[in-house]
């Protein structure tokens, strides 16, 4: 089985590749065990898939992220791609952040392509909050929104699920992959200030509007499949994100 990666040099990318056999990594310059191709323009995606049997599609932007996997699908159809595994996010057709959209439109060209296909969603990853935290706290203090949990997980966790998808036959949409624990914000919050040695009081917000709402009716959790293994207390003590 030949598998090409895109996005394999963003943070799930480099955590999956070297679970797989000998796979080949989608990107805009040359170097070791890289093809070269542009999902912006589409050029080179037609050499970059000859001969693929499967397609691991983790490359993601705020925009145009369909735009892009419209013509990953479109080279992958032409190549006689026989699976292609997407990666998508908890909660993505129930918050209506703009990128979640982003995020359902690419989902339905995967369902639509006519390849074998599979689909992951995952809940948010654990280094997400620490670049938020890390971000937010340089105003003085850490504001979180009032009332919402998340169930953030470890890259390698998902890494290891998609590992096993790649070498599974195509199954259509799988059930979501969570993080071991549902936790309050400012509950996160705290732990990461005191592994960074941050001293910033948390400030809890109530926003308004649908997106806010989305967050606190948990619409981005499944407590159903708390299936990730690294907590966040462990991910931060692994190498602490100041």
């Amino acid at each position: 089985m030949t598998v090409l990666v895109t996005g394999g040099t963003g943070t799930l990318g480099r955590a999956l590749v070297p679970l797989l056999d000998d796979p080949r990594v989608l990107s805009r310059r040359a170097g070791p065990g890289r093809v070269v191709g542009d999902l912006a323009t589409g050029e080179g995606l037609d050499a970059a898939l000859a001969g693929i049997d499967t397609l691991v599609h983790l490359a993601s932007r705020p925009r145009g992220d369909a735009t892009a996997t419209a013509r990953l699908v479109d080279a992958a159809r032409r190549a006689g791609v026989a699976h292609l595994v997407h990666i998508s996010i908890v909660g993505a057709d129930r918050v209506p952040l703009p990128y979640y959209r982003e995020k359902v439109r690419s989902e339905q060209l995967v369902e639509g392509s006519g390849l074998g296909w599979t689909i992951l969603r995952a809940t948010q990853f654990h280094d997400l909050l620490a670049m938020l935290f890390a971000a937010t706290a340089r105003v003085g203090v850490l504001p979180v929104l009032a009332g919402t949990s998340f169930q953030s997980i470890a890259v390698g966790d998902v890494a290891a699920r998609l590992a096993d998808l790649v070498a599974a036959p195509a199954s259509g949409r799988v059930p979501d992959l969570g993080g071991p624990e549902v936790r309050a914000m400012d509950d996160l919050a705290r732990t990461w200030a005191r592994a960074t040695g941050k001293r910033r009081p948390v400030l809890p917000l109530r926003l308004p509007g649908a997106i806010a709402r989305g967050y606190r009716e948990g619409a981005h959790l499944t407590p159903a499949h708390a299936e990730g293994v690294v907590t966040f207390e462990q991910y931060l003590a692994a190498g602490v994100r100041s």
